[in-house]
């Protein structure tokens, strides 16, 4: 990681906005991801996008089997900006693509479905490692394979004639009370390496300062220079 590059691109932008970056970065966190499978509502699907942003999480994964992830900017409000969306469209079964790449990078698989055996939120046990939450279609929910594949199930408790939260509430309700209770937990290490840091802050830079691909260019042509000096 260029870590000279991250403080010449520092000075293009003000002051203020490279303490808030910073100051969001300490909140950012990989420990909890959220998966939207098949989300045909580009409304729920970027609402769910903005709570991903709100509560501090860096990235997001959308599926699409049938149905393709479209940003409704007046609900993102701009969140998509400074996440990390990985999306998955290129294999025949993409549900099981997400989840073996989630699984290789240490993620537990946790459906968001209530089921026999289920959790509810707040028995939800974060020590057990990271966690990647799966959010179904509108409709019908997750798909079979999600639920054979799931290591856990999870449910928000309700107390109504209605049986579910849409989609967008639903993750704003589990991110929220997760997120506290990660932030809580001193046994759970839940920040951002120093090498996360920095990638992400550089991606933030990059979409921030106009023509940053030129000044990048003329910092790479400066560096050359005095290491042919040197």
């Amino acid at each position: 990681m260029d870590y000279q590059l991250i403080e010449y691109l520092s000075e293009f932008i003000t002051p203020e906005r490279n303490d808030l970056f910073d100051r969001v970065l300490d909140q950012r966190t990989r420990y909890l991801t959220i998966v939207l499978e098949n989300i045909f509502q580009p409304q729920n699907a970027s609402a769910a996008m903005r709570s991903v942003d709100c509560f501090g999480l860096q990235d997001a994964h959308v599926i699409e089997n049938s149905n393709t992830f479209e940003v409704d900017r007046e609900v993102a409000m701009g969140a998509t900006k400074w996440l990390n969306v990985k999306t998955y469209s290129k294999k025949d079964d993409n549900s099981l693509d997400a989840i073996r790449a989630l699984r290789d990078n240490g993620y537990r698989i946790v459906a968001t479905t209530p089921h026999e055996g289920d959790t509810n939120l707040e028995d939800f046990d974060l020590r057990k490692g990271k966690a990647a939450f799966f959010f179904g279609t509108e409709l019908t929910g997750i798909s079979d394979v999600v639920k054979n594949e799931a290591d856990e199930f999870l449910k928000i408790p309700m107390h109504g004639f209605t049986e579910s939260f849409n989609i967008s509430v639903s993750a704003a309700v589990i991110l929220h009370h997760l997120t506290w209770k990660l932030r809580n937990d001193p046994e759970i290490d839940w920040h951002l390496t120093k090498e996360e840091r920095a990638a992400i802050k550089l991606e933030w830079l990059r979409r921030s300062i106009k023509s940053s691909g030129l000044i990048e260019e003329k910092y790479q042509a400066r560096q050359k220079e005095e290491m042919e000096k040197k």
